[in-house]
């Protein structure tokens, strides 16, 4: 396989961007510290009125650090986080990072298969969650190696009153009153962290060599899989980001951090963003529309990472014209296509740029994306970012393709992850020589510009998440009256995709969608339960047995589109 590759897209660069960049050697801890030292004052997190400037939020960070290392994690020990977007997971993110630990983060809407899973898997000593969700931790955590459990609340960041009243209204719109018996091993996160130390630790980290996360993704096997990172990989991405966004100075960045942090996504263009350009995080602990639309006015948001549904959400909004949007510069969308509409609806409303990413956890995860300020091509993901290269390999000849030509997308970069965790035959399998294979189908035009026109081969992306059918079939197959089922991704015109399962029943049996619905409910995560059911007689099938997943997409596609002229004759 020919090594190199003409890189075209270099001369469609603003000239404002580098093609390449020194990045620093350093921890990614290292740049909170160098923002306490060098603005003290300055605020860096806004979270419902509550302001925490980044001297306290070092300090904070600081005493996190000095208790875990008391309670025994040494460098390299697991720790996870199950927040919600809060100024606890970043207390708890550059603290893990400042004691030696390698961070693990953990969807709070896991429920317990997944946390187990993922517990055992990356061997994680300590978990700080919520205590909406402690509930289904302490079931699972005699099942790992997990040695303390630290539980926050939203209400241990919020000002007063509002910290007296979220309770009450947490209990109103859940139904769930927590009640928690803390000890030696189950510990309160504001205890925990009051009785710290304020000492610096001197933790040496080898920034190439060094992970700094363990971030869980799926694969077209459904097997969640730890993708390792190393403090190189996240702060060169989190550099590239930066001269992205070249407009951006540094210092007076205000970024809604609406995306969650444990996401790989807005963990680096919002959360290593932000504490590397000083820039102040406007926090919101969940997306809700009106809500995002009254902080983007108040707050005065400059930067708005986000996925299309949130820009789809806020376009819709009856009320949006109550509000002012017009301090928003820069949007970078990911996690799923970013449809062109959306894109000039958003840019005509707030004034600013909207572009879309690609990349992968794997990859830190941005490694192509559209110039913010530059040459835009229609249906276009944009071209590879500094120091990034990108092909696209035929399957037939193991060769790059010609311009034009559809194959395999394949990244190679300073991002590109060490590995994944545990599992060398995984790792030896996603790479061919030192070329990441994204396992996305597409082409690159003449200017050296990239598309999509397929996404790994039965992976769904609804709302921005990743969903792995295998993931949801296996939950299907352990119901005692289910035969067979297969699990597609189908159009959906708010979250892009959404699940639908096809199930044929065992002989003699009845079930309702309802109760399918509960089970489901019961044994995934709330992204990942189908929106839609089928009951069959029977699935289409190959030959020797293997279910036809491509006939269902196809029929569904088919009916969405027969769906989709109706309408437009009935308007017109």
């Amino acid at each position: 396989m020919t090594t190199t590759v003409e890189k075209r897209w270099l001369k469609h660069y603003p000239e404002e961007i580098p093609t390449s960049i020194q990045y620093p050697e350093r921890s990614l801890q290292s740049f909170l510290k160098e923002a306490a030292e060098q603005v003290p004052d300055k605020k860096a997190i806004h979270f419902l009125g509550k302001e925490l400037s980044y001297q306290e939020l070092y300090t904070l960070s600081k005493k996190f650090a000095n208790q875990l290392q008391g309670i025994g994690v040494k460098k390299g020990d697991r720790v996870a986080i199950m927040l919600a977007n809060t100024p606890q997971s970043v207390i708890c993110y550059y603290g893990a990072l400042m004691a030696g630990a390698i961070v693990v983060q953990t969807n709070p809407l896991y429920v317990e298969r997944e946390i187990e899973h993922q517990m055992n898997d990356s061997g994680a000593k300590v978990i700080v969650c919520l205590d909406l969700v402690y509930p289904r931790v302490a079931k699972v955590r005699n099942k790992t190696n997990l040695e303390h459990v630290i539980v926050t609340g939203i209400k241990d960041y919020l000002p007063f009153p509002k910290n007296l009243i979220y309770p009450f209204i947490q209990k109103k719109n859940t139904g769930i009153t927590v009640n928690i018996t803390y000890d030696a091993k189950t510990l309160n996160f504001a205890e925990f962290l009051k009785a710290g130390s304020e000492k610096e630790l001197d933790i040496k980290v080898s920034p190439k060599e060094d992970l700094a996360l363990l971030q869980y993704t799926g694969g077209t096997t459904g097997v969640a899989k730890g993708v390792m990172l190393t403090h190189h990989n996240l702060v060169t991405n989190t550099t590239q980001c930066l001269h992205w966004m070249y407009k951006m100075e540094k210092g007076e960045g205000r970024v809604l951090a609406a995306l969650p942090f444990f996401h790989v996504y807005g963990m680096t263009v919002i959360m290593n963003v932000s504490i590397m350009y000083q820039s102040k995080m406007i926090v919101v602990p969940k997306f809700e529309p009106k809500d995002v639309l009254k902080t983007i006015d108040k707050q005065k948001v400059t930067i708005f990472p986000g996925a299309p549904t949130m820009y789809v959400a806020l376009i819709n909004h009856p009320e949006i014209k109550n509000y002012d949007l017009s301090s928003i510069e820069a949007c970078l969308s990911g996690a799923a296509p970013l449809p062109l509409e959306v894109q000039q609806s958003f840019e005509k409303l707030t004034g600013g740029k909207l572009v879309e990413g690609y990349g992968l956890t794997e990859t830190s995860p941005v490694a192509i994306s559209t110039p913010i300020w530059g040459k835009r091509k229609e249906g276009s993901i944009g071209v590879p970012w500094p120091d990034t290269e990108a092909a696209v390999l035929s399957a037939e000849t193991g060769e790059f393709c010609e311009p034009g030509e559809v194959g395999e997308i394949i990244i190679r970069g300073p991002q590109v992850m060490k590995g994944y965790w545990n599992r060398p035959e995984a790792t030896a399998a996603t790479f061919k020589d030192d070329w990441f294979l994204t396992g996305d189908m597409g082409y690159m035009d003449e200017d050296g510009y990239f598309y999509i026109v397929d996404r790994k081969k039965d992976m769904i992306i609804a709302g921005g998440f990743n969903i792995y059918p295998r993931e949801i079939e296996e939950v299907l197959y352990e119901h005692d009256k289910i035969q067979e089922a297969v699990v597609i991704g189908v159009p959906d015109p708010y979250r892009g995709e959404t699940v639908k399962a096809f199930v044929v029943l065992k002989e003699g049996t009845s079930l309702t969608e309802e109760e399918l619905n509960k089970y489901c409910r019961e044994n995934l995560a709330a992204y990942k339960v189908p929106k839609l059911y089928e009951f069959r007689n029977e699935l289409p099938k190959t030959l020797i047995g293997k279910i036809l997943r491509r006939v269902l997409v196809d029929e569904e596609k088919a009916k969405y589109a027969d769906k989709a002229n109706e309408d437009n004759k009935q308007t017109s």
